[in-house]
């Protein structure tokens, strides 16, 4: 028997059935946000309610689209989401709106160009070369990938954002970044209840002291780098330091540059590690997927790692990321703040309203995916199919992640290698659980044992 037969589906977040209620709901996104979307979402195009404030959950993709696309203005980035972030990575690309977004985005878009990602590439390879060496090594027991994953991408990260060039501990900003989370992160009953930004949430007073001395240090390697100038291929801080606004000639400043960095610093290797460990968990849970994408991976690539060039031609590989990023998108939950009266799906808007978009749901609702609770890559096969705004792991719309195709590149690579050279198995009784807090993790671990083959 495969393990589709004796699993049919891969693990799940239960959704609610019936109201929480304003405690109820801030208990249940305490533990794990997903875990208030109600199951009514994965069937209908809208879900509203009251908790505090009125909100509206938002499946439909014609609705989406307005949010995203059409009346981008009219939805910033909720007012929960700000103060969950702005203490530790201020006004960059993810927080910053209007004006002050969009010359941001025009002087960073250069950065991720294809040629600049390709460039970086060759720090992608040495990585998961990196990594197949360590699974190799630790023998005949079981790894938790999850972790492994998280070690490589940021091994990927510190390379390209620094060069290692010893003037930055990229590590100690992760650390900080993380504890800030652990302490801050977690939505208050403040936030449930619509309580104005000035009044103190305590974990993020708490977390405050750790997150300015991380800023320090980073403003002191931005302005080392700055003295110094770049040596060798340019890595991201020289092309954010190169970077200009096309229109105005403007340039970031320190704190600019410095939040941006710690914003790509996290982002750029957290989301990437959750979609190779989920992409692991999901071969292990699959066997004949895992033995087509090493069929593929070994036709390739032979014994050597993978590289940029060779992406374009693994593209079973990619659809076994796009297909984990669909069953765990790495924002499973993105909320916004209507400004003004609208209406979508029929039904009214006011200023003030949360508009959330539940992409878990989205990902899995039965009336945009066949069986969607099933893990199958083969969605991916023909991706003009795919309704453009049901499939949202990086957003979409003007604000769509600027690293996008970094991520990608580096999961292909990562996952390709990996599956050439081993045979993935579930540990029994160690299933992942689909955990969100900012990020939906897979909580315990993924653990894996890894046989050469």
């Amino acid at each position: 028997m495969t393990a589709t037969q004796t699993a049919p589906t891969p693990v799940r977040v239960p959704l609610v059935t019936a109201p929480l209620g304003i405690l109820g709901s801030l208990r249940a996104a305490r533990r794990n946000l997903l875990s208030i979307i109600p199951e009514i979402a994965t069937r209908q195009p809208m879900v509203s309610g009251r908790t505090g404030t009125r909100w509206h959950m938002v499946m439909d993709p014609d609705a989406i689209r307005r949010i995203l696309l059409e009346e981008l203005d009219n939805y910033p980035k909720s007012t929960v989401t700000k103060n969950l972030l702005r203490p530790a990575i201020g006004e960059s690309l993810f927080i910053a709106e209007g004006a002050h977004w969009r010359w941001q985005r025009r002087a960073a878009a250069p950065v991720f160009s294809h040629r600049n990602v390709m460039n970086l590439a060759p720090v992608m390879t040495a990585a998961a070369t990196r990594s197949a060496a360590r699974i190799a090594a630790a023998g005949p027991r079981a790894v938790d990938m999850a972790a492994e994953m998280v070690r490589t991408t940021f091994d990927v990260i510190a390379d390209v954002t620094f060069s290692d060039d010893g003037s930055f501990d990229p590590e100690g900003v992760h650390r900080g970044i993380d504890a800030y989370i652990a302490e801050a992160g977690r939505i208050s009953l403040f936030d449930v209840l619509g309580l104005p930004d000035w009044v103190p949430r305590p974990g993020r007073l708490m977390a405050g002291g750790a997150v300015a001395g991380m800023k320090r240090v980073a403003d002191a390697a931005v302005e080392a780098r700055r003295a110094r100038g770049s040596e060798g291929v340019p890595d991201l801080l020289d092309l954010l330091l190169d970077g200009e606004d096309p229109e105005t000639k403007r340039r970031m400043s320190t704190p600019e540059l410095r939040d941006n960095l710690l914003t790509f610093i996290v982002a750029g290797h957290e989301t990437t590690a959750l979609a190779l460990g989920w992409s692991l968990y999901l071969c292990a849970f699959d066997q004949e997927v895992q033995d087509r994408a090493r069929a593929e991976a070994v036709a390739v690539l032979g014994t050597r790692t993978a590289t940029g060039a060779d992406v374009a031609r693994l593209p079973y590989i990619r659809q076994i990321i796009d297909e984990a990023l669909r069953l765990y998108p790495p924002a499973g939950i993105v909320s916004r703040t209507a400004l003004k009266p609208d209406t979508l799906c029929g039904r009214e808007i006011r200023p003030g309203d949360t508009v959330i978009i539940p992409i878990y749901a989205l990902h899995r609702h039965h009336m945009l995916w066949p069986a969607p609770g099933r893990f199958d890559p083969a969605r991916f096969a023909d991706r003009k199919a795919i309704p453009r705004y049901a499939y949202l792991p990086f957003g979409d719309g003007p604000r769509i992640c600027i690293g996008a195709s970094f991520a990608l590149q580096e999961a292909v690579i990562v996952l390709a290698t990996l599956l050439s050279r081993f045979r993935f198995t579930p540990v029994p009784g160690r299933d992942p659980a689909p955990v969100m807090i900012l990020t939906l993790r897979p909580q315990g671990g993924v653990w894996l044992m890894a046989e050469a083959v």
